[in-house]
């Protein structure tokens, strides 16, 4: 038996992966849960929300040739389905980058996002110089 798009299904998370989480769906099939569509908030760590042997809820997203691609933030939040059902079948644009676009949460105001980032940002190229400034030298390791 094969699950149709947009079928609600339950299942037992059985496996993790940095990229989602596997999950038996009964008869036999299995699906993915890409950490994207965990949650509608940022997923830095699948652990923080899933662990191997939780019941969830998703809905199916797509069923190519036996690989199931599950939502659970689509089970949630039905509203999403039509605004992520493009995307989802989107395919992959191996080498390019892409922008997601990111809506904060009700408490985080722009001003506090942006300075969060421009901490970060320094940080990160102050490290980065730290470890390039000794490297271009001529002869000889690291000068102080």
């Amino acid at each position: 038996m094969t699950v149709s798009v947009g079928t609600k299904v339950t299942g037992k998370v059985t496996g993790i992966k940095n990229f989602g989480a596997f999950v038996d769906i009964g008869n036999g099939q299995s699906g993915l849960v890409h950490i994207s569509q965990i949650s509608n908030d940022y997923v830095k760590d699948i652990h923080d929300k899933l662990s191997v042997g939780d019941l969830i809820t998703a809905v199916v997203v797509s069923n190519d040739n036996g690989k199931i691609a599950l939502s659970i933030k689509q089970a949630e939040n039905p509203q999403s389905q039509s605004t992520n059902h493009a995307h989802t079948h989107a395919k992959p644009n191996h080498g390019q980058s892409h922008v997601h676009a990111h809506k904060p949460a009700p408490e985080e105001d722009f001003d506090s996002l942006l300075a969060g980032f421009m901490k970060q940002s320094q940080d990160r190229l102050s490290t980065l110089k730290k470890n390039t400034e000794g490297k271009r030298g001529g002869r000889g390791g690291r000068r102080n």
